[in-house]
């Protein structure tokens, strides 16, 4: 097993990936504290800005994407990466909510830059038989940078100083500038001329495309049964001992880390990507129902009901991924890459924000009932996705025919 993939293109952009991950699994595991035990804000100021600058994140994506289509990705993404160190060192300036905003806002909008840039510079730096099996590397590189980043926010959260927090963002920064220099090695990939005529945001105005993206942002729903529900659930609602929680969620990161690449195998095409989706629906239900089964049993059966659950809930996170990454390439056109990467992030960012209120009304306020009612959505929005990547498919413009070859 390797930690990153052969030479080339893609193990530039999984390298300058996992360098930054390490840095935003720092951030992400000491952020709450920080901002409510130095700076000063409530939980309710945390959790309301956190939610305003998702929006803003949401709203940009496919605007940023656009940009990273007409002046090229490489550029917009470096661009990106050296904002965010930016606007990441001015956290340490922030000492009230309305600057809290102020730069979380900001930070929103070179995050949706970077991701917007990053579909549109796989688009163009890689085959296109190797899109996705690339992102099935960022992936799993991804998971390894936000755990390292973890264990080392941990010294921070053991201190508990402002001291030990500015730290912890000042390595942020230094995170996001080594990604970019990693990403200098990697050749610019040629902006792609607009339209002459014609609407610009094109990803805004593709129905069927649009019509997958929902559907695959509410399957995204199910990533907030591990991180939310089930600690929730294994506390209050069964006999098994809580560190379980922490079991569960090792599961989960050592298998990604292990299996996404080859879990993507057979995505490629769009096809194929519908069947897997429709695999990742019916498997995220059996994962439900043992949740659900684990309540109301003895320690030990609960135990096994829930590292199975854990188990089988990480194939369904593995395929689905693999599905979205290969139907959102193989949708867009290869004008606009960019955009349509964005707007295939929005629906994976509207998932994140409907995410906590589904998982705790339904599995954790509803209980058993609740859990069923999860699986048969998952169950539901998986047999929707093949049948409407049909319809897209049907919906894309034919391809240009061939110049006739002279003869003689």
């Amino acid at each position: 097993m390797r930690l990153l993939p052969e030479p080339g293109p893609a193990r530039t952009l999984a390298l300058s990936t996992l360098v930054n991950t390490v840095g935003r699994g720092t951030w992400l595991t000491v952020s709450a504290l920080f901002l409510t035990r130095s700076v000063g804000l409530s939980v309710a100021q945390v959790g309301l800005g956190l939610t305003l600058t998702a929006a803003v994140s949401l709203v940009a994506s496919t605007p940023m994407g656009y940009l990273a289509d007409r002046y090229g990705p490489r550029g917009i993404q470096l661009a990106a990466l050296v904002a965010s160190a930016g606007f990441t060192a001015a956290l340490l300036t922030v000492r009230s909510f309305p600057s809290f905003l102020a730069v979380g806002m900001a930070m929103a909008v070179a995050d949706a830059a970077s991701r917007g840039a990053r579909g549109a510079l796989i688009a163009g730096a890689v085959p296109a038989d190797q899109r996705v099996r690339t992102r099935a590397w960022l992936r799993a590189v991804t998971n390894v940078g936000i755990s390292v980043g973890a264990v080392v926010a941990g010294f921070g959260i053991a201190a508990d100083t402002r001291a030990g927090y500015q730290a912890l963002i000042l390595l942020d920064c230094v995170t996001y500038l080594v990604a970019a220099a990693v990403l200098l090695r990697l050749a610019a990939v040629p902006p792609v001329p607009a339209p002459t005529h014609g609407p610009r945001l094109i990803a805004l105005r593709d129905r069927p495309f649009l019509v997958f993206t929902v559907l695959d942002g509410l399957m995204s729903v199910h990533f907030g049964l591990v991180n939310i529900a089930l600690p929730l659930w294994i506390a209050d609602h069964t006999t098994a001992p809580e560190w379980l929680v922490s079991a569960c969620m090792l599961v989960n990161t050592v298998i990604v880390v292990l299996f996404q690449v080859r879990a993507s195998r057979g995505t490629e095409e769009v096809a194929g990507a519908a069947r897997a989706a429709r695999r990742a629906g019916a498997v995220i239900a059996v994962a439900c129902g043992l949740f659900a089964a684990s309540g109301g049993v003895s320690t030990p059966a609960a135990v096994a009901l829930l590292l199975a659950g854990a188990f089988v809930h990480v194939i369904g996170e593995l395929w689905h991924a693999a599905a979205g990454w290969g139907i959102s390439f193989g949708l867009a056109p290869a004008h606009a890459q960019g955009q349509y990467q964005g707007a295939y992030g929005m629906g994976m960012q509207l998932g994140g924000m409907v995410a906590p209120v589904v998982v705790t009304t339904l599995a954790v306020g509803w209980g058993v009932p609740g859990w069923l009612l999860l699986g048969g959505l998952f169950l539901l929005l998986g047999l929707l996705v093949p049948p409407v990547a049909r319809w897209a498919e049907r919906t894309r413009p034919a391809a240009p025919a061939a110049d006739p070859v002279p003869v003689g």
